[in-house]
């Protein structure tokens, strides 16, 4: 990564351009024998250049490398870290409900080490969205378990069609499919992709129906103190 790039802060979730005055790189190669070969490691310090942000980012990327024509250079990449923050966990809003967040959060933050426990975050989040934002509640007259496939069911005509397909988009998708027919709380296998997927399914939804709908009120607020104020009459001076 050399000169201009962009990119967006993990604080502020501000689209930005930064500068080689932003960011510092530093790199060190393993170059001992060992039975795991030769490694690379590259890391890059960026400050976000807004004025009203200005926080630390650190992240490290780890290589293997190889010996050709007696320079060691790194080739595959074998993992990248984010150590500041610890994970890509963007920021919400504090009306968003805490116990929503701090899962969503966990979730992103051990998507790496462990994608199946990730999953399994991201789908109690969802869970208690629906259940927090739709007041969805098991009927009485229903038998069995309730399970998060008929929660999504009971909110089909409630959701936009985008924002519905999405939902059940992500159920059908392999392990996490056939698991969200089932107690939320069993873990089962589910790689790294799998995982993502529900996290950005998570992130859309926090926007579309919490952020969305707040700022919608908000707007309504302003328009109808705006309204009260034009109907008052003035007073002029005779």
């Amino acid at each position: 990564m050399a000169g201009n790039f962009s990119w967006t802060s993990p604080y502020c979730n501000r689209p930005t351009t930064v500068t080689e005055q932003d960011y510092q790189r530093f790199a060190q190669t393993l170059y001992l024998d060992s039975s795991d070969g030769r490694k690379h490691l590259e890391g890059i310090f960026i400050v976000c250049p807004s004025t009203e942000c200005k926080k630390l980012t650190l992240s490290l990327t780890y290589f293997k490398a190889e010996k050709i024509n007696n320079r060691t250079i790194p080739t595959d990449r074998i993992k990248t870290w984010s150590l500041v923050p610890p994970s890509n966990a963007k920021p919400f809003p504090t009306y968003v409900p805490q116990p929503i967040i701090k899962d969503y959060e966990e979730a992103c933050l051990i998507l790496d080490g462990s994608p199946k426990a990730s999953a399994t975050l991201s789908r109690r989040c969802l869970q208690g969205m629906i259940r927090d934002f739709w007041s969805v509640k098991r009927p009485k007259d229903h038998k069995g378990p309730w399970r998060l496939v008929e929660e999504i069911a009971s909110i089909e005509d409630k959701v936009e069609p985008e924002t519905w397909a999405a939902i059940d988009g992500v159920r059908r998708i392999g392990n996490i499919g056939a698991h969200m027919e089932q107690d939320i709380n069993v873990i089962v296998d589910v790689d790294r992709d799998e995982a993502e997927k529900l996290i950005w399914l998570i992130e859309v939804l926090i926007k579309d129906w919490y952020i969305n709908k707040h700022e919608r009120q908000a707007k309504l607020v302003e328009i109808k103190a705006a309204a009260s104020s034009k109907s008052k009459p003035k007073d002029f001076a005779s």
